[in-house]
């Protein structure tokens, strides 16, 4: 069973409002993401801006919730902050896809009700995997 569109959105967006973590610059939750697997389950995650480049987006604190559960397939994401939702960045369309290669048909909620394949998003991925033979 298919969420609906605005359901995704609305868990994302719940997820929303920024907080102070040790000082004003570093701070949680400026936006959220909902992601639902082809399995049907939904999973969600905040970002972190931290200093020095270690923070996350949303997208992969959802995706390492997916994967505590052994799924890998993402059928469709959503990414929101306070005003609207947000396109994923180049990092996320890759770890989708880094993720499962299937993911590059996930389905990415976009702004005023546009959606589009990661595979447009991200017409060349870099797949380690076919390039390198997995080590048994």
């Amino acid at each position: 069973m298919t969420v609906a569109r605005d359901a995704l959105v609305a868990k994302a967006a719940a997820l929303v409002g920024e907080f102070e973590l040790t000082k004003p610059s570093i701070t949680a939750a400026t936006v959220g993401a909902a992601l639902e697997t082809a399995g049907g389950m939904i999973y969600t995650g905040i970002n972190l801006d931290l200093a020095c480049g270690i923070g996350f987006c949303a997208e992969h604190s959802a995706v390492a919730e997916m994967l505590k559960t052994r799924e890998t397939v993402v059928r469709r994401i959503v990414a929101v902050n306070a005003e609207r939702i947000v396109a994923p960045c180049g990092r996320c369309r890759e770890m989708l896809v880094q993720v499962d290669a299937r993911n590059l048909d996930c389905e990415v909620l976009l702004p005023d009700g546009a959606t589009a394949t990661v595979r447009e998003l991200l017409p060349s991925a870099w797949l380690e995997q076919y390039s390198v033979q997995k080590r048994a």
